[in-house]
């Protein structure tokens, strides 16, 4: 079973060392690469003001922020959540200079964890094109309504990444796990089967007694006819004299 961490930051600014800070951290879990219901997000309080420029982009405000924890408060939190898995980040080099400022500030060495950075496999993957959160969105036809309605957020961000990924990593397999653990995982979790690939009706079948003769005859001929009765009995039912 391989666990590993989406995660997304939103801040105040470009740049820690100018005295911008995070003003929301988000993080989610996968397993195999799909999403599970388990995740870690805050809003932080910066103690500095937000920027309107930055207000705009992530629709954080100061009175948004103003009563919230600081990250001091909620690392270790944050540290139980993500643990040593690998964490999926997007630009991972921007968040992780805010995040390992924060921890470096309280005196908590950097985050030693494994980094798998979609923006730079996307480069690699699809050279010449925009490969932003949108534009990869958009290649892969992932809906991005509530974030063009509500902003930029940590947590919307790090559902989209999730699909992302997927995708990234060669689309979606939809009731297909090779891990023979991962049904144990969605029973733990409570999660409810999907019916979407579920056909609504029947199809009638397109043999007819010619069409079904002809193959019992050529099955006759090269000895397989037991091989095929196994499997589609209840085709035969009114040629069991040939059989």
């Amino acid at each position: 079973m391989i666990r590993e961490i989406v995660l997304d930051t939103e801040t105040t600014g470009l740049d820690p060392l100018e005295g911008h800070k995070i003003i929301e951290i988000a993080a989610i879990e996968l397993i195999d690469h799909i999403k599970t219901e388990e995740k870690f997000h805050f809003y932080l309080n910066p103690e500095r003001d937000i920027p309107e420029a930055s207000q705009k982009i992530h629709n954080i405000s100061n009175e948004k922020v103003k009563d919230k924890p600081k990250f001091r408060e909620i690392y270790q939190n944050f540290l139980d959540f993500i643990k040593d898995d690998s964490l999926v980040i997007h630009n991972a080099e921007f968040d992780l200079k805010f995040l390992n400022y924060e921890l470096n500030k309280i005196d908590v060495d950097d985050l030693q964890n494994e980094i798998i950075d979609t923006l730079k496999i996307a480069r690699s993957k699809y050279p010449g094109t925009s490969v932003s959160l949108d534009s990869l969105c958009r290649k892969f036809d992932i809906d991005t309504k509530e974030r063009e309605e509500n902003g930029h957020g940590a947590l919307v961000d790090c559902y989209l990444l999730s699909e992302v990924y997927l995708e990234i990593l060669g689309g979606k397999q939809p009731n297909f796990n090779l891990n023979k653990d991962y049904e144990k995982l969605k029973n733990e979790k409570g999660e409810k089967k999907s019916n979407h690939f579920l056909r609504q009706k029947s199809l009638k079948t397109r043999l007819n007694d010619r069409l079904i003769n002809d193959h019992l005859d050529f099955l006759n001929e090269i000895n397989c006819k037991d091989s095929w009765g196994t499997f589609h009995k209840s085709l035969l039912d009114k040629q069991k004299s040939k059989l």
